[in-house]
């Protein structure tokens, strides 16, 4: 494969380098044609197609060797000079094969500028050593600062690849560790509650560890991508819900308002569970009446928009400020700005008839959409 891939490589470089050469070869003719119409000369085409073309093509195939030698004396620290005396020395190599070429191939056809005269090695190779050695010296000098150039681009291009994916190994890395940081925390709380009904009703409790084994399994298994569908969050929640429904009976009502077509949204792993956590502690934990937990979803305008809401004190209440700060919403936080950068909206407010809503508006995103974008070249990768 590696030797199929430089023949590619070398077929495609020879085909770029005389494919340049034959426009040139081109523009030079009609710019003779043109010169010789305008001093009401007749200029013979087809002897100046010829000889353009066999001039140019010498330039092509003798620069392709300028190329080669170009990649064998780099440019590399503290070589400087060895590099400017070994390309001094290839330059004068070059007009002189260049020269030696061209009147080779071109002696024997008739002088554009002299009608009837024909043009020999000797006099073609005594004219071109003394009128063109500089413009040679130009033209191999051109090819030399086009291949660096082309090296530089190409490090550059090296370095930005190598740059996306070291930031894209380090979000991945940060991600990770906000998400095992959920784990302790939901355990510690999970496992309070468990505490509370061990005495008082065992068989609830005993459903709740069992429930909680599940989520254990599901939060700590790291194959789990940073991003799953909105469906399988929610199932994710259910089992959680079930627990702190066997914990609180009667006292807690879950409503659900998920618009169609959300389920396949894409949302980050364990987002909804640390906010209807703090609805529930917030809002249904400190009082003894009935409450409300609602976990809404919705499509507008290219956004998928999630709301937690609770129907308890609401930001007037000291226990509600915690809330805000606490290592659940952070880390909430944190995740979302590692995954969207500034491209999200997470927002704590009152609701007017009591109670505090969370929303959520972040990119709307499935799987079929991302496996589209993810085949498409990629021209800017933004984690």
């Amino acid at each position: 494969m590696k030797v199929r891939s430089r023949v590619g490589k070398l077929c495609l470089l020879i085909g770029v380098v005389m494919g340049l050469c034959t426009v040139l070869a081109l523009l030079s003719s009609a710019g003779a044609y043109v010169s010789g119409v305008g001093i009401e000369r007749r200029v013979p085409l087809g002897p100046l197609l010829r000889q353009e073309f066999k001039d140019w093509y010498a330039c092509g195939v003798l620069s392709l060797g300028v190329l080669w030698f170009c990649g064998t004396n780099r440019l590399d620290p503290g070589r400087t000079a060895r590099w400017v005396l070994g390309h001094l020395a290839a330059a004068c190599l070059f007009s002189f094969l260049y020269v030696t070429l061209t009147a080779w191939l071109v002696a024997g056809e008739p002088s554009i500028m002299n009608p009837g005269q024909i043009l020999t090695f000797s006099y073609l190779m005594k004219k071109m050593s003394l009128h063109y050695f500089v413009t040679n010296l130009i033209m191999y000098w051109l090819v030399v600062f086009a291949h660096l150039g082309w090296v530089y681009y190409r490090r550059y291009r090296e370095r930005a690849i190598a740059a996306a994916d070291l930031q894209r190994e380090l979000v991945e890395a940060k991600l990770a560790a906000l998400r095992m940081q959920l784990n302790p925390h939901f355990l510690f709380n999970t496992l309070h509650a468990i505490s509370a009904l061990i005495h008082e009703d065992p068989e609830a409790a005993d459903r709740m560890v069992a429930r909680l084994s599940e989520l254990l399994r599901l939060s700590l298994d790291q194959s789990t991508p940073q991003e799953v569908p909105l469906a399988e969050e929610l199932g994710f929640l259910d089992r959680y819900l079930e627990i702190e429904q066997t914990r609180f009976g009667q006292r807690l009502t879950i409503v659900k308002q998920v618009e169609s077509g959300t389920q396949e949204a894409l949302v980050p792993f364990l987002l909804l569970q640390p906010l209807v956590e703090n609805a529930i502690r917030h809002g249904i934990e400190p009082r003894e009446e009935a409450g409300q937990v609602g976990i809404g979803a919705a499509r507008k305008n290219g956004r998928l928009e999630l709301r937690i809401t609770d129907d308890g004190p609401g930001l007037s209440n000291n226990a509600a400020h915690g809330a805000k700060e606490g290592i659940g919403l952070s880390n909430t936080r944190s995740r979302l700005q590692h995954l969207y950068g500034e491209d999200f909206q997470l927002e704590l407010s009152q609701r007017p008839q009591g109670g505090l809503e969370a929303r959520i508006a972040i990119p709307f995103r499935s799987k079929e959409l991302q496996s589209k974008h993810d085949a498409e070249p990629v021209q800017n990768p933004n984690y």
